[in-house]
């Protein structure tokens, strides 16, 4: 399962909701009618752009009370539903998980994470001594996305 979206909280008293994204846009989400939130199955019926972000209408989701109850769920879908990606293009969800070694192969930590807080995507990559840091995901940090990833220790020192 791939997340692509969590539920924010409830917006008005329709049952609509306030999404935070992880896809590149709402358009994503419309090319699915289901998502799997907190061991359920929710049926899309409506995605609109609200004053503060996507806000998403929900089938059995009658009320501002049912929609205040999925507050913080994650919205997923299978892997196998998303569209094909382009050359050089690649789902945050492939990474995580994936190990990181440096350029002489010797094991550096593994990807447990992703962010991005404007100014580029980042691995967030525990190293080998449990301490994290975070990796810019740019063509300098990370010449390429093969598996392993191979990241020059610079970019793994922690300070």
């Amino acid at each position: 399962m791939v997340v692509l979206a969590a539920i924010a909280g409830a917006h008005g008293l329709k049952g609509e909701v306030r999404l935070k994204l992880f896809a590149d846009s709402a358009e994503s989400l419309r090319q699915h009618r289901t998502f799997v939130a907190g061991g359920r199955v929710l049926s899309l019926l409506g995605l609109r752009e609200g004053p503060h972000g996507p806000v998403a209408r929900f089938a059995d989701v009658p009320d501002r009370t049912a929609a205040e109850a999925l507050r913080g769920l994650e919205l997923a879908v299978p892997r196998k539903a998303l569209p094909p990606l382009g050359e050089g293009e690649i789902y945050w969800a492939d990474l995580i998980g994936r190990a990181v070694v440096t350029p002489a192969g010797a094991p550096a930590g593994r990807v447990v994470a992703m962010a991005n807080y404007g100014a580029s995507d980042l691995l967030e990559v525990e190293r080998a001594d449990g301490r994290r840091v975070l990796v810019p995901l740019t063509g300098e940090a990370v010449p390429d996305l093969s598996d392993p990833l191979v990241i020059d220790p610079l970019w793994l020192d922690a300070g």
